[in-house]
């Protein structure tokens, strides 16, 4: 058991709720127009009916219009991410599930990328649905994808990391060939959509999306937050998990539907962001332990500072250009991963 001293969880959580309203305060600033944080912070206290500054018009409807809707979606996707990364690594009992290593992410994409090419032909009926079709073929897409990899992960004697994890390079493998194939057979808008999803961006940022993702990332909270004891039990294995009374497979199913949803509302609107599921979950748990009831609040608070500050980097590295938010995150994911895989090398057992 390791001997480093662990911050307290009332200090960790109010310690990340802080910095991510300092981070969104300093994003809504950042940009082509830039706005000080004083006015930032004046303009959105006006909107709660309090006068507490000068600002123009021009601010505020930079800030409203522009700014606080992607903020919204950073937030949403980061949080959402982070708690299923989380849940993930609960359910599989190792540090290095991540819905991207593990194929979650690329299932909501092939599934979304099918829908934008041949939605129409094999759903005659789909544009009924409307706006929810894209998020309900990325929920679907990410639901079959964990199930799948929990399957072949799962044996007589636990959960093989191993086996987990070359059961989704191969999901990643087959679903970039699909999705290659289906960017082969796009037309010009399709293909456009197509390298929108595959690069990741919070480009598209509208109110529409961002109460969308919104809601989708509230149901998934909604459906995970319950599961935090279940899964510290499940720390122990399935078996001693049962004996205390955890519903193992019902918890199972709740975890996988609770990823699914949170994934595939972050892949429908803003493409493939990966590794965030990797990095904030095994943060937190370095500084505040394992226990799942720190761990999942945790996750998705430094899951929305970390989308936050790379969503500020993309804007402004190359400015008037705009860098994809998934690569930037995958540049500082990997190195981690790395790390982390070596580090736990010795528990990887075929």
């Amino acid at each position: 058991m390791s001997l480093r001293r662990r911050v307290p969880a009332a200090w960790l959580l109010g310690g990340l709720t802080l910095l991510l309203l300092l981070v969104v305060v300093v994003a809504a600033g950042q940009g082509a127009y830039a706005i000080d944080s004083r006015t930032v912070v004046a303009v959105l206290l006006d909107r709660l009916g309090i006068d507490s500054g000068a600002f123009n018009a021009q601010q505020a409807a930079v800030l409203w219009a522009i700014r606080i809707p992607r903020i919204l979606l950073g937030v949403c996707v980061g949080a959402g991410l982070g708690m299923a990364g989380a849940t993930m690594q609960g359910l599989f009992r190792n540090p290095l599930a991540d819905p991207g290593l593990v194929g979650v992410s690329s299932g909501a994409a092939l599934a979304v990328a099918v829908t934008i090419v041949f939605g129409g032909v094999l759903w005659p009926r789909a544009a009924q649905l409307g706006p929810a079709l894209l998020p309900l073929a990325a929920c679907v897409g990410a639901g079959i994808a964990a199930g799948i990899v929990y399957r072949i992960g799962r044996t007589d004697l636990g959960v093989s990391v191993a086996a987990m994890l070359l059961a989704g390079i191969a999901i990643n493998a087959l679903a970039l060939a699909l999705i290659g194939l289906a960017s082969y057979l796009a037309n010009d808008e399709q293909l456009r959509n197509l390298t929108f999803w595959s690069l990741g961006t919070l480009g598209q940022a509208r109110w529409p999306v961002a109460a969308a993702v919104a809601a989708g990332t509230a149901l998934a909270l909604l459906v995970l937050w319950p599961l935090r004891i279940g899964l510290n039990a499940l720390a122990l294995g399935e078996t001693e998990a049962a004996y205390l009374g955890v519903p193992v497979e019902r918890l199972k199913r709740r975890a996988v539907l609770g990823t699914a949803i949170a994934v595939g509302a972050s892949v429908a609107f803003c493409g493939m962001i990966g590794f965030i599921g990797l990095v904030a979950p095994h943060c937190v748990r370095l500084l505040g332990g394992p226990d799942a009831r720190i761990v999942l609040p945790g996750a998705a608070l430094l899951g929305a500072v970390l989308i936050s500050v790379a969503d500020v980097i993309a804007r402004t590295a190359a400015a008037p250009a705009e860098l994809p938010i998934g690569v930037l995150t995958a540049l500082l994911g990997a190195p981690f991963f790395l790390v982390l895989l070596l580090r736990n090398r010795r528990r990887m057992v075929l």
